[in-house]
């Protein structure tokens, strides 16, 4: 089956389960109750995403190295010049966050890769370094937890008392900042992929996106800069020179364990060079463009295949939750 009759077909079951009469809040799948959190946090906003409302499209390259070929088989890390889509992203549901709020950490990065033949591969990531969580349910117990909190509410806070059961949380959140652009930021794939070559070997990675500098401002910086900043320098940036971003491999060794995305592989691990990203052209409706666009963690091609980490999985059932509402 087709990425894209695939991801139709998942999007018609999402909506059919949505519209049941039978389904309630309480009997709702997982990534339904995904969804319905986000949403009670920041409200529902049409034709927005739940989470990374916020974002600008662009168009550019990739063209990998002849490492990334003798690692993965995949059409996308054969050599050839291959044509992608990329969203940058604020965090939250909120479309009109202020991007250099504290509440826009972590930012999104998502590549769709044209593959020949009309088929496409997906790549999401985001400024965390790490997941907060290890799995799709103690996610939404975080967001559930987020929604209880208000600021007038008796401490400790459901928000506190989950935070002192997974220490992961506030660890994670450490490890992010406001950029001075979409350009000068790292992105991390926090969810481990097998790479398969030729002869079937399998090898362990999580994705690095690296651009050519990284910048963060201190964040009374960023609370002076406008608040549509970054989604207004991007296209700026790239008419005037192409943005580029390299992108790696963090090589998992044989004890790492890839099923826990809360848990980082040590920095001592080999890191390897896939390939080269080139930023070169603004879409020129971007907010058009990106509500028409689904990016899945799941939609992967020959050559690129899913550990056990379960948390992929979940955020394509809610990445088709979400964009099954805002297409209604």
């Amino acid at each position: 089956m087709s990425i894209s009759k695939w991801k139709s077909l998942s999007v018609l079951a999402v909506s059919m389960a949505l519209t049941s009469p039978m389904a309630s809040a309480a009997d709702a799948p997982l990534t339904t109750q995904i969804v319905d959190a986000f949403n009670k946090i920041y409200g529902s906003h049409p034709g927005f995403r739940a989470n990374h409302a916020k974002g600008v499209v662009v168009q550019g390259t990739f063209k990998a190295t002849p490492e990334a070929a003798k690692l993965s088989r995949a059409a996308i890390f054969n050599g050839s010049v291959i044509p992608v889509t990329v969203r940058f992203s604020d965090s939250g549901g909120l479309p009109t966050v202020a991007d250099g709020s504290p509440g826009a950490n972590p930012h999104g990065m998502a590549i769709k890769y044209h593959l020949p033949g009309g088929s496409s591969t997906d790549m999401v990531i985001n400024s965390l370094k790490f997941f907060p969580v290890a799995s799709g349910e103690e996610f939404r117990d975080l967001l559930v937890a987020i929604g209880e909190s208000a600021p007038e509410s008796p401490k400790p806070t459901k928000l506190d008392q989950f935070k002192a059961s997974h220490p992961a949380v506030d660890k994670a959140f450490a490890t992010v900042a406001t950029p001075s652009s979409f350009a000068d930021e790292e992105y991390y794939g926090i969810d481990a992929f097998l790479l398969v070559d030729k002869a079937g070997h399998k090898q362990a990675v999580r994705y690095q996106m690296v651009p050519e500098q990284v910048v963060h401002l201190k964040p009374e910086e960023a609370s002076k800069k406008s608040p549509d900043f970054l989604v207004d320098d991007l296209p700026q940036r790239i008419a005037r020179k192409q943005v580029v971003f390299h992108l790696k491999a963090q090589l998992a060794s044989a004890d790492d364990q890839t099923k826990d995305p809360s848990q980082p592989w040590p920095d001592t691990r080999k890191v390897v060079e896939l390939g080269t990203l080139t930023l070169d052209k603004p879409v020129a409706d971007s907010t058009e463009a990106q509500k028409k666009l689904l990016f899945m963690p799941t939609a992967l091609t020959d050559g690129i295949e899913l550990s056990d980490d379960t948390l992929p999985v979940v955020r394509t059932g809610a990445y088709a939750v979400s964009f099954s509402r805002r297409s209604q």
